[in-house]
């Protein structure tokens, strides 16, 4: 699979965009619309109190903008083929695009006000390279700098792997196991995106079901299901880690699989950056022990250079 040769490449590309918008500056207080992982990369910025106004755009089209032409949006589409990212550009009097790729429908409007090029390259797996890249622009782009994140990469790259590798060894002899029940992947505050997005990929490259979601939904409900599940826990020293830590110690006890990852070298509000990599390793070698030789067999690979 392509996976890991794009996971590999992410410092350098991380490193490229985060000074090629080191003085960019997005807007406050209006949409930022986009689907899958574009999306996710916008809840990273809203759970740490940035006030932008995060949108699925599907969603968005068609019962939140009553159809109202707005004057300012940021349409976010890795691909820039989204449909229904494109829809969404005549509801805006002006936009911003996110995308990493120029010559694309999203660029070629009357409306488009500048874009922002995500300097990807090529991406044929699931979104890796393309989701760390729309983090660090929107991060420079709305006012925290994200240089600490990123000068870590580089040299903590074997250690993500070797997290992911042998993390995925471990869940996949769950997964093959007879008392299987199902996987969540959870965090809080501003990684409750990096949990979608973890979640995203996994379903997409394993073929099996990833639930993402934060840790106060899970307590209230899904708890329940914690025998014979597995739990992938992704931790920051923020203002829920206690009840974090109770309450995984409650579900592991009653019969679940936790596994966790927790950058203690980045604050929380940086660690979007850097958390979801392990992950996305996890996700490559998961994909491999499970014999998935094709990443996309239902529909096709939509995040194009």
């Amino acid at each position: 699979m392509a996976m890991l040769k794009e996971i590999k490449e992410i410092p350098d590309k991380a490193e490229k965009i985060l000074y090629s918008t080191k003085n960019i500056k997005l807007p406050l207080d209006v949409p930022y619309i986009g689907m899958g992982s574009s999306y996710y990369a916008t809840l990273t910025l809203y759970y740490q109190g940035i006030p932008i106004r995060p949108s699925r755009a599907s969603e968005y089209y068609n019962y939140l903008s009553g159809k109202k032409v707005r004057d300012l949006g940021v349409l976010i589409s890795q691909s820039g083929r989204s449909s229904e990212v494109i829809w969404c550009r005549d509801l805006f009097r002006r936009f911003y695009a996110i995308t990493n790729v120029l010559k694309s429908p999203l660029c070629v409007s009357t409306n488009l006000e500048r874009v922002f090029p995500l300097l990807a390259g090529t991406e044929l797996s699931s979104s890796t390279k393309t989701y760390i890249n729309t983090l660090i622009t929107l991060y420079n782009g709305l006012g925290v700098d994200p240089t600490p994140a990123v000068d870590l990469l580089r040299g903590k790259m074997y250690e993500y792997e070797k997290w992911g590798n042998q993390t995925a060894g471990m869940i996949y002899d769950l997964i093959v196991s007879d008392n299987y029940k199902g996987s969540y992947v959870i965090g809080n505050g501003p990684n409750i995106g990096t949990v979608h997005q973890a979640a995203h990929i996994l379903s997409e490259s394993t073929k099996y079901p990833f639930i993402g979601m934060s840790v106060s939904e899970y307590d209230h409900g899904p708890k329940e299901t914690a025998k014979d599940s597995v739990i992938i826990l992704v931790k920051s020293d923020g203002a829920s880690y206690r009840r974090t830590n109770k309450l995984f110690e409650l579900v592991e006890n009653a019969g679940a699989h936790v596994f966790s990852y927790e950058d203690e070298d980045v604050p929380e509000a940086l660690s979007p950056i850097t958390s979801v990599i392990p992950l996305m390793f996890m996700t490559y070698y998961l994909a491999k022990l499970l014999k998935i030789t094709k990443p996309f067999m239902v529909g096709s690979k939509i995040t194009e250079e």
